[in-house]
């Protein structure tokens, strides 16, 4: 079976393209989109793929299974271009084929975390955006949100909330039904962890559909909190995620281009 490293840049970015709409949230307790034809899925993104390849998206090599590179061509999203943290980040998060199943292109942030500058970047941009915006609450939608919430809850003084799958939160809670492509799940959370008024942001890895973050929304609003922003460190604007979370505003480190 031919590897990333001896295709085409055309067929490298035809294949990231397509892997997007099988793409894993790491939020998900099962795969967000398994459609059942990729070759029909990568003929209807022809054209996107010709728009891609026009504006020079193709880059580079991708690099080979395991090894750090840049996630699907990482651009700024909303912090300045200028800022040499944003490039430093990107670098970090690799992409590995074909997981946890074939025709999946995995964001891996765990290659970030061995990058004590990188994470620590990644924080301080985070609590650069939200100390002085009168945050009480930080949600950490499970699992990789508990990595990214409490550091930035800690240096904002505000409360770290974890947003769980079911059964997983000992004690009373609230839950929240969500719609995956295939049925649906449950997020929770402790009742009381939240008073009414407070003011929050809902921390996660990566924004995919969007509907892991719109459950904790609706969570959150449900017992009185305001919440402020959505943040993620990763971006996969093809599915479209924000559009699912409304009017509730998102902001992201990286963006793929």
């Amino acid at each position: 079976m031919s590897t990333l490293p001896t295709l085409s840049p055309q067929k490298i970015l035809e294949a990231k393209i397509v892997s997007h709409c099988y793409f894993y949230s790491a939020n998900s307790v099962k795969p967000s989109f398994f459609l059942p034809n990729p070759h029909a899925t990568a003929a209807r993104s022809s054209r996107r793929v010709k728009q891609l390849i026009h504006r020079g998206a193709t880059g580079g090599a991708s690099a080979p299974a395991g090894q750090p590179m840049s996630v699907a061509h990482m651009a700024s999203s909303n912090v300045d271009g200028t800022d040499d943290r944003i490039s430093r980040i990107s670098s970090t998060i690799r992409v590995i084929p074909d997981f946890p199943k074939p025709g999946i292109l995995f964001q891996d942030i765990t290659t970030l975390l061995l990058d004590p500058k990188a994470f620590k970047d990644t924080i301080d941009l985070f609590v650069e955006r939200y100390k002085d915006k009168n945050i009480n609450v930080v949600a950490g939608v499970e699992a990789r949100g508990f990595i990214f919430g409490p550091p930035i809850a800690l240096a904002i003084g505000a409360k770290f909330v974890p947003m769980r799958k079911p059964k997983k939160l000992p004690g009373e809670v609230i839950s929240e039904e969500y719609s995956l492509e295939y049925g649906t799940d449950t997020m929770e959370m402790h009742v009381g962890a939240v008073q009414p008024g407070e003011r929050a942001i809902v921390v996660d890895d990566l924004i995919a559909t969007g509907g892991t973050l719109n459950a904790a929304i609706r969570l959150l609003e449900r017992v009185g909190v305001t919440v402020v922003e959505c943040a993620c460190v990763i971006e996969l604007p093809e599915l479209e995620g924000r559009v699912k979370l409304g009017n509730k505003p998102l902001f992201v480190l990286v963006s793929s281009a």
